[in-house]
């Protein structure tokens, strides 16, 4: 399973989301051998990922970026407009060391590092024009009273709220294999729901957040949108006028490239660029998301420095690559 269903309720002033994630999720940790505590993270985010790349509507890309001087270091997703995602992690501990049962707020040392991002880059931004950047609360002021935000769920219910001024609840799951997320929002009487009076818009939405609480994380893990939305609101389905819109498929897509890495050897300098060769013989990387590697020679590195360096499609392969 690999989709996300989007339905509405004409008699309840609800939007919701329900994303079930398999292959693509398992493409991501191909690679990896993370401690399942940062497995999770990284799972919860992917699928938050998912349903705000939808329920903001924006033709770009979303990308999640934390980082932290706790175990993880560093955390980033990107989801498209069209649902093609990667996602990688780097932890500064030993894996071993960090426990099965640690919360979001401890590994990104939520009360003084941890800093979490949502980037906004639409496909049509004007070079110049810097994309659009929210910050994520990692703690939840409630007047005089600071917690710690201890899941990506409640992090990212405090973004929707504070950002979008939505009412937002948001229910995560995942596993080695799945992932999967519930998103229920609140819409504003400007939103086409002008015909409820509001005892009626007040009362839909608590029924609809009492139906959503009743998911487990087993169901969000083994079963299809379509199957979760009938099971949730098989009794309200009338009533609510629930109606589901055509799913839409989600898929694993690495944009990495030679050339890129290239870009990033301009920027490392060509000095710094030779000080590599004069040591190894070669510049060899990774790509952090999908984990192809990539060898710069030095004739390769001289083309990179040179103003006729050739392109991806026309560049004849060299031996080592």
């Amino acid at each position: 399973m690999n989709e996300l269903l989007v339905f509405m309720c004409d008699g309840a002033p609800v939007r919701g989301e329900i994303v079930s994630i398999g292959t693509a999720w398992q493409a991501i940790l191909e690679r990896r051998n993370d401690p399942p505590a940062v497995r999770k993270v990284l799972g919860d985010f992917v699928a938050a990922a998912t349903l705000l790349s939808a329920s903001l509507k924006f033709d770009g890309t979303l990308i999640i970026q934390a980082q932290s001087l706790g175990p993880i270091s560093l955390l980033v997703v990107e989801c498209k407009s069209d649902l093609s995602m990667r996602a990688t992690v780097k932890l500064s501990v030993d894996p071993t060391e960090i426990p099965t049962d640690a919360t979001l707020a401890q590994m990104l040392d939520a009360s003084n590092s941890g800093r979490l991002v949502i980037t906004l880059d639409p496909a049509d931004r004007q070079a110049g024009n810097p994309p659009y950047q929210g910050i994520v609360a990692l703690q939840d002021h409630q007047g005089a009273v600071i917690r710690p935000v201890e899941s990506v769920a409640q992090a990212i219910s405090l973004y929707m709220q504070n950002s979008e001024q939505l009412e937002t609840r948001i229910w995560l799951a995942s596993n080695e294999t799945q992932v999967g997320g519930l998103l229920l929002q609140r819409l504003p009487n400007s939103g086409g729901h002008t015909h409820l009076d509001p005892q009626t818009a007040d009362e839909g939405w608590m029924r609809i957040q009492t139906l959503g609480e009743t998911i487990t994380d087993e169901e969000l893990l083994t079963l299809p949108p379509q199957t979760i939305l009938r099971r949730l609101f098989l009794e309200e389905s009338s009533h609510y006028g629930v109606r589901s819109f055509p799913s839409r498929p989600i898929h694993f897509a690495c944009r990495c490239s030679r050339s890129k890495v290239a870009d990033i050897l301009r920027m490392l300098g060509e000095q710094e660029v030779e000080s590599i060769l004069s040591e190894r013989g070669k510049v060899e990387t990774a790509c952090d998301f999908c984990g192809k590697e990539y060898q710069f020679d030095p004739v390769d590195c001289r083309q990179v420095f040179s103003t006729d360096l050739l392109s991806d499609a026309t560049r004849p392969p060299s031996s080592g690559h």
